[in-house]
């Protein structure tokens, strides 16, 4: 098992690059292993995002980045944990049903000699389509048949709430049913989390509100910890650059902009390696502060 002093001993020896393989970044940290899956990508109307922000205030950033202010392509990346004992997924991916550009994690996890069997833990870091509907496989089965699932007990009763169907708003009602119908069927084999708790030893649950009511990051302990941002902080521009602008992705504007502004302080000031769902590179890397914000430096 993965545990403080192990952790502490490996980091003292230093991490090792991230080794970039098809589908997959790789960050070893002693006998530690921590790997990003690509679970492929969103196509998402630049909208989703960029909504509410003043054309003039969001022009420079989209050149900077050379984004599309009409369509946005975030990548889709899943974190593996491998320990010698545990064999941990954080999220698992959109699964069929979502977008055709998404769902791939059982490609990525075939890439590496990885089988679904093997997941001992699933922790998940909120109920959003790209994170929880590669739950179940086409007869409702889970796909990890011997894991066991964890997720925050906010953001459980938030998408099992049979109100938050007609209060969601009409752009994610989908979501909504989605997440309920899942959530519901494996509902008996949860353990629920709160913020501080530790799913495993060696990896805290940390309240990261906004996104949605009841988003956890983890946080693997160690001299050079690391950090599983689900998506709180769900882009490499905007939400670095100005991470209080409010952006159209969250449930809760004022809340995800005040999280992802004490967020990064802390990241920064803690040297928190970064893996986060939706960065670029595979999602490894750290924050660092610039002229206007911050910016996301991939570990290469």
């Amino acid at each position: 098992m993965l545990t403080r002093r192990s952790f502490l001993a490996a980091t003292a020896a230093g991490l090792a690059a991230p080794r970039r393989v098809w589908s997959a970044t790789t960050l070893t940290v002693g006998d530690v292993r921590i790997d990003t899956l690509s679970d492929g990508n969103l196509m998402l109307p630049g909208s989703f995002i960029f909504g509410d922000i003043p054309k003039a205030d969001l022009a420079p950033i989209i050149a900077k980045y050379g984004l599309s202010p009409d369509q946005l392509t975030p990548p889709c990346n899943v974190t593996l944990l491998r320990d010698g004992t545990n064999t941990v997924l954080f999220d698992v991916g959109a699964g069929p049903d979502f977008q055709s550009s998404a769902g791939k994690l059982a490609e990525a996890m075939e890439a590496i000699g990885l089988t679904p069997d093997e997941v001992t833990h699933v922790l998940f870091t909120h109920a959003h389509p790209d994170h929880l509907w590669g739950l179940l496989d086409e007869f409702d089965e889970p796909v990890f048949a011997n894991a066991d699932y964890m997720i925050g007990q906010a953001e459980f009763d938030y998408w099992t709430d049979p109100e938050t169907v007609t209060t969601i708003g009409e752009a994610r009602t989908t979501f909504a049913v989605g997440a309920a119908r899942r959530l519901e069927a494996i509902a008996d084999r949860f353990r629920f989390l709160a913020d501080g708790d530790e799913p495993l030893t060696g990896v805290a649950a940390r309240l990261t509100p906004g996104h949605t009511p009841g988003h956890l990051s983890f946080e693997i302990a160690g001299a050079s910890p690391v950090m599983v941002l689900g998506d709180c902080i769900s882009n490499h521009h905007i939400a670095f650059e100005r991470p209080d602008w409010p952006s159209g992705s969250d449930q809760d504007r004022e809340t995800a902009a005040a999280t992802r502004v004490a967020l990064l302080d802390r990241l920064v000031a803690d040297r928190v390696i970064l893996s986060g769902f939706h960065l670029p590179g595979g999602g490894i890397g750290r924050a660092e502060r610039n002229e206007s914000g911050y910016r996301f430096i991939e570990e290469v």
